[in-house]
């Protein structure tokens, strides 16, 4: 891969110039954002559609019989159809906007668990969850007493699975990310699903650290729930996506009160809308549905396998780089194999605060996050109270790479005595 041209059919140089913020200096050099774990950059292509949709067709949906309200009510509608060719999904009702994959998965512990668990019944979640996927289900254990199972990991970071059988049997929920997000490992979610459904459980999927870097399925995978959000693949804040499949999505009641999920009210009580609108209370995220669908145009245009193709080769450069340069005194966590992980490298470096480190790369324009980000069981199996982590994505490339080796370097020397 050379490090400003064509990375297995990505152009990252043509990638980049399509970022505007990627043109802004900080600290007198070049922005370098190794953060996209975190949220993603936006292209122009995104921000333009944005713009358009304001400038020219804003109105509200599903509600007005004007010309502009029925381009608004298509934009949003041609957004979902998007975002279901994009995932696989067999049917465009079976995509539920929400403001983020939070909300996604709060709506199935909050509506479908309180709908369909009682005291005792079983949730598994894995050692690897961030907190949107285990507060939800804390919250049902304290409100509902059920019990919640963890997988373990093991030591270099994968799922462990040898008492996988055990510790399912007898669930009602089996909820897991499909990569986490501190230590990149890429669970093998079609295994998981099969388990938890020979289990009589549902499986549930957070992937939001997976849809935005691998060509994915959700027929193909036979979940039940998958959820993820749209600012970590290219789109806007506030817009994520809950799909399900229909019969489930039926079954489960609305999350939200009011706008559009209402199909009738009386004095005596209502009836909900069809899906996916009976999960869309009041004004959807209008613009933000726009500027994901949008995102998703930008990502089939680079093409998924060619976007996973990339990460994993500069993945493993970095994987590479920065073990010979530091040797022991970096711990990378996580699966040593590029194939096996996603772009993100949480790791510490010698006794130093992961704090310390990034506010030293910030000084050398680097953006890399630092903390327990937002998975401190995860920590604590780790042994850690924090990391560094920095991540990649598509309009990374070897220098993004080799300017992150030369920030920890430079922290090296800042702190030496």
């Amino acid at each position: 891969m050379a490090g400003h041209g064509v990375s297995h059919g990505l152009d990252v140089a043509a990638i980049k110039a399509d970022f505007p913020i990627l043109d802004r200096e900080v600290h007198g050099g070049r922005l370098i954002y190794l953060d996209s774990a975190n949220t993603s950059q936006k292209p122009r292509a995104v921000l333009d559609a944005m713009d358009h949709y304001y400038a020219n067709s804003n109105a509200n949906v599903h509600r007005g019989t004007y010309l502009i309200a029925e381009e608004a009510t298509n934009a949003l509608e041609e957004a979902r159809a998007k975002v279901a060719r994009f995932i696989g999904a067999p049917a465009s009702r079976e995509v539920v906007f929400t403001k983020n994959a939070t909300e996604s998965l709060n709506l199935v512990a909050k509506a479908w668990g309180r709908a369909n668990l009682r005291a005792g019944d079983v949730v598994v979640l894995t050692e690897l969850e961030h907190h949107a996927n285990i507060v939800p289900w804390h919250q049902l254990h304290d409100e509902l007493g059920i019990e919640l199972r963890w997988l373990p990991i093991t030591a270099d970071g994968h799922l462990d699975l040898t008492e996988a059988d055990r510790i399912i049997d007898g669930a009602k929920v089996v909820s897991f990310a499909a990569t986490s997000n501190v230590l990149g490992t890429m669970l093998p979610v079609r295994r998981l699903v099969d388990a938890a459904h020979q289990a009589g459980a549902i499986a549930v999927v957070d992937a939001s650290q997976h849809v935005p870097h691998a060509a994915t399925n959700v027929a193909a995978w036979g979940a039940d729930f998958v959820a993820f959000t749209g600012h970590k693949m290219l789109g806007p804040t506030g817009i994520g996506v809950l799909w399900g499949t229909s019969e489930i999505l039926e079954a489960t009641p609305p999350f939200l009160s009011g706008g559009e999920m209402i199909l009738n009210v009386t004095k005596e009580g209502f009836t909900t809308n069809d899906i996916p609108w009976k999960f869309e209370a009041g004004t959807p995220p209008i613009a933000e549905a726009v500027g994901l669908g949008a995102a998703v145009d930008y990502l089939e245009g680079l093409g998924m396998d060619a976007v996973r193709e990339h990460e994993v080769s500069l993945t493993g450069y970095a994987l590479r780089t920065l073990a010979e340069r530091f040797g022991e005194d970096l711990c990378i966590h996580g699966p040593a194999d590029a194939a096996e992980r996603g772009g993100v490298m949480s790791f510490t470096f010698k006794n130093l605060h992961p704090h310390d480190l990034t506010q030293v790369f910030d000084q050398h324009g680097v953006c890399v996050r630092a903390g327990h980000h937002c998975a401190k069981p995860l920590m604590r199996v780790l042994g850690v109270a924090a990391t560094a982590r920095a991540s990649l994505y598509v309009y990374n490339d070897e220098a993004d790479v080799d300017a992150l080796a030369a920030a920890i370097a430079a922290a090296a020397e800042f702190f030496s005595f």
